[in-house]
């Protein structure tokens, strides 16, 4: 008996020993929350918002010159990027077919002509007959009416000579606008049909110095675009250089794309120098927003959210709570402030959290959040002020280093 009592009092002073290590090792290898932690201070200075998207440049004025007539090419005047002027003459057809047909209307026209001479001959001798009395009012009015259908007999031979001769005009192809021409998509021998429809045969765009921009926007961020506001973009082929344009068009006609409701935005752009060209790709960013000298914080430190362990250990925080309390807290904030990114409230302005450093705890801070331009976002709060510490984040090397110790002395327990 006195030996399990003995037994009993050295594994109970072992566990003690061993337990008071643990905690001794503990203390030591606990890292201070200002090195578990990244800070960054809070500033103050301006915050933009900007809304952007992607978009096509294109000419203001595109002009599709097609053709009128079927026929094969036969000439072709003009190439990619040659100008031209109002008037000039892009290609011609084959007016082979045409000139056949304006021969027999001519044709026509004269055997028309030659019955009207002697309808004309025949009612004049009607009139002098009937003058005389040789022959009956009748005879005299089908004379008559046999020199009017024979005048109307001419004039649609006339029509049908001059509907020929403006079919052969037709057969060659001008410009109806002075400008650059930036498609071309026939060539000499090519047979052109315009059966159904007028086929596109050129393309012009009549000012490369004026453009535009076809965007498309999303319908969450078309209720801040108006038109007149500044727009700067930037395209691929000069990825260092900066272009600005107006809007000047909000299309009221949506696309819906797999649920997605979009709104064609036209941005009017100076292209003074003409080194923007039709179809580049242009990056397109809008400011909706502008807010001076107010108080900034890194999106960071409003993404943040503490470690369970972290939030229990802070009594000025969350003193009375339990941790489940604390979770709901914590969805509750989260569901808020999805709520307000949804649905801004009248002054723009929604709720968020940040957490800093005090008395060696966690201490979560209430504020109000404004506007933001993807790095910063503005706060308002009567306790926080400029160069305050907020927490953006931990510092994993460091926590990594210290519970690895921790990790370590577990194993060798068991």
């Amino acid at each position: 008996m006195q030996k399990t009592i003995k037994k009993i009092i050295i594994f109970a002073v072992l566990i003690g020993l061993v337990a008071g290590g643990y905690y001794y090792f503990q203390k030591r290898t606990t890292v201070p929350l200002e090195q578990r932690y990244r800070t960054q201070a809070i500033t103050q200075g301006d915050v933009a918002q900007s809304v952007s998207a992607n978009g096509t440049l294109n000419p203001v004025t595109l002009i599709s010159v097609g053709a009128q007539v079927s026929g094969r090419v036969s000439k072709l005047y003009v190439d990619f990027n040659d100008h031209v002027e109002k008037g000039q003459i892009l290609l011609e057809l084959d007016d082979a077919l045409f000139a056949a047909q304006i021969a027999q209307s001519q044709g026509a026209v004269q055997n028309v002509q030659a019955s009207v001479d002697l309808a004309q001959a025949n009612e004049a001798r009607m009139q002098t007959l009937f003058a005389q009395e040789y022959v009956s009012k009748q005879e005299l009015d089908q004379a008559t009416q046999a020199l009017k259908s024979a005048r109307a007999q001419l004039a649609t031979a006339r029509g049908q000579l001059q509907r020929d001769k403006t079919n052969q005009s037709y057969s060659v192809i001008r410009s109806p606008v002075s400008g650059v021409v930036v498609d071309r998509v026939v060539d000499v021998g090519q047979t052109v049909a315009a059966s159904f429809q007028t086929p596109t045969l050129i393309k012009i765009a009549q000012d490369l110095s004026k453009m535009q921009i076809d965007t498309s926007f999303a319908e969450a961020d078309i209720g801040n675009i108006k038109v007149g506001q500044a727009v700067k973009f930037n395209v691929d082929a000069f990825p260092n250089r900066s272009f600005n344009g107006v809007v000047k068009q909000l299309r009221l006609n949506p696309t819906v794309t797999s649920n997605v409701v979009t709104y064609n935005v036209v941005v009017s752009v100076d292209n003074p120098e003409q080194i923007l060209l039709p179809g580049m790709t242009a990056y397109v960013n809008i400011m909706v927003n502008k807010h001076d000298n107010v108080l900034l914080v890194p999106n960071a430190a409003l993404r943040f959210k503490p470690k369970l362990d972290d939030t229990q250990s802070n009594g000025s925080a969350s003193a009375g709570k339990t941790s489940t309390d604390k979770n709901i807290d914590a969805n509750q904030s989260n569901n808020g402030q999805m709520r307000g990114r949804k649905k801004a409230s009248q002054d723009d302005i929604s709720r968020g959290k940040i957490y800093i450093i005090a008395d060696g705890k966690l201490t979560p801070i209430e504020v109000k959040t404004g506007i933001s331009d993807g790095r910063t976002t503005e706060i308002s709060s009567p306790t926080l002020k400029v160069n305050t510490q907020v927490i953006v984040g931990e510092n994993q090397t460091d926590e990594t280093a210290a519970s690895t110790p921790t990790s370590n002395m577990r194993f060798r327990m068991f």
